[in-house]
């Protein structure tokens, strides 16, 4: 195997890992796919790679061209790096809700950031159109391109790679999908992936208990990072997913923990919210079921705010 050229040559193709402690009463297996392998600790460097190639490769992006996102942290992150070794100047768009670790980590890749206060370090519709809104006004104002991550059809490309490492791993021997959905980019591109492959294949999303408007329930705050953006996004349509799974942020805080302290994996809430569902999945479908999760970023992003939980 030949040696990267850049970090960007290390991302993807990341370790798939059954849990051998958080497991369901059934017997099933749940597998979990170690996206925080990846440079930055998180699946998002795959996307972010992704809409910057396609738009420097089509010419959408110019050579040193600056780029503005909004972001709830990992995006941003994963962006930041991509522009680093890309030599685009980044602007950022983003809020006090979100993890501080994550805004520090933007920065120090050399982001320029705009902060959007939050209600009380909430979640909110309102917070990821205020965002959306400033990015889209950043952008016009200093002739950026902005990634537009809720509208970006140029990221499917890396989950269509990441549904190829999945069943490539399990030799196609699983019987669903779980991931929770934020601009819907990953349930999507997975979901339509493997469907090529086996069709009876289940997928299920996952949204905060709080805010589960994919599933028809009403808009509303919560604390799970990155996910459960309040309404219903442009690259969501009906029959992405077969099922849906609502995990409250408490729920999904508390699995975090678990799976760092039964299984050595130290996460995020997003991760927590999709092992519980998963679990949830497992049950359902039997001792013979295979399910398969994502274990989306690293908890080293979450340090401060896990904090008050520590003995």
């Amino acid at each position: 195997m030949s040696a990267p050229d850049t970090i960007l040559d290390t991302i993807g193709n990341t370790p798939l890992l059954p849990l051998r402690n958080v497991v369901p009463a059934s017997g099933a297996r749940i597998l979990l796919k170690l996206e925080a392998r990846n440079p930055t600790g998180s699946m998002k460097d795959r996307m972010a790679l992704a809409m910057v190639q396609a738009a420097e490769d089509d010419g959408r992006l110019k050579p040193g061209g600056a780029v503005v996102e909004y972001t709830g942290g990992s995006t941003g992150v994963s962006l930041a790096l991509v522009c680093s070794v890309k030599k685009h100047p980044l602007h950022l768009v983003t809020s006090d809700a979100f993890a501080k670790e994550k805004l520090d980590t933007m920065r120090l890749l050399g982001a320029k950031l705009t902060i959007i206060p939050s209600d009380n370090g909430k979640q909110t519709e309102k917070l990821t159109k205020d965002m959306i809104r400033e990015a889209h006004r950043i952008a016009g104002e200093i002739g950026a391109y902005i990634t537009a991550q809720m509208d970006n059809t140029d990221q499917l490309a890396a989950y269509t790679k990441l549904a190829d490492e999945i069943w490539e791993q399990t030799g196609g021997k699983f019987s669903a999908f779980v991931q929770a959905a934020g601009s819907s980019a990953c349930i999507r591109g997975v979901s339509e992936r493997l469907r090529q492959h086996d069709a009876s294949i289940r997928t299920v999303v996952v949204e905060p208990a709080e805010s589960a408007v994919l599933s028809g329930g009403p808009s509303g705050a919560h604390r799970i990072d990155g996910v459960g953006p309040g309404y219903v996004v442009p690259l969501w349509y009906d029959g992405i997913a077969d099922d849906f799974e609502a995990v409250s942020t408490a729920d999904a805080r508390a699995m975090a923990f678990r799976l760092a302290k039964e299984e050595g994996l130290f996460c995020g809430i997003s991760t927590g919210a999709n092992v519980t569902a998963a679990l949830r999945v497992a049950e359902r479908l039997g001792s013979d079921a295979t399910v398969v999760t994502i274990m989306c970023d690293t908890g080293m992003k979450y340090l401060s705010a896990f904090a008050a939980d520590l003995p």
